[in-house]
């Protein structure tokens, strides 16, 4: 009895795992973003750039994406500056800089790999402790989406400019 309840158990959480799967997989960029609940300041950063429809797009696209936290740790004012109007050029350019195109999964990933950002710029890759994007700890891998993956980071990363 125990032995049947528990792979009942056992099977009907794996299939809930594969539905969320799936689920996640049929979202894009954008929506996957949204769902996290924790890239609100940067959902609404590209919002503001007017790349939504881009990262909804058919991509595939690989983003490394700022917490709302990593975007808290920037010099007070600077978001807000950022979303002004007159600022909106340098908006694109930052999030343009955590975007490269393709998809690049974890695996695919090699110590002082140089990627280059749909901004122009080169971000390096580093694995030696933990993977490293330039500046910023990547903290989660290979959330897939529709039309790319995300990689999550701990700190916003910035072109040369």
């Amino acid at each position: 009895m125990i032995r049947t309840t528990f792979f009942g158990a056992t099977a009907a959480a794996l299939l809930s795992t594969t539905s969320a799967f799936a689920a996640g997989h049929s979202m894009d960029i954008v929506d996957t973003a949204v769902g996290a609940g924790t890239f609100n300041t940067l959902v609404a950063a590209v919002q503001a750039a007017g790349l939504e429809e881009t990262l909804r797009g058919d991509g595939p696209f690989t983003v490394f994406a700022p917490t709302d936290e990593a975007f808290a740790a920037l010099p007070e004012g600077t978001v807000e500056t950022l979303l002004m109007e007159e600022n909106l050029d340098q908006l694109v350019a930052i999030l343009t800089y955590h975007v490269v195109p393709g998809e690049v999964m974890s695996g695919d990933l090699s110590d002082g790999m140089m990627a280059t950002t749909v901004q122009g710029g080169e971000i390096e890759i580093g694995t030696m402790d933990g993977v490293t994007v330039d500046d910023a700890n990547v903290v989660t891998a290979d959330i897939e989406a529709s039309n790319g993956v995300i990689h999550v980071i701990d700190t916003v990363i910035m072109p040369d400019m």
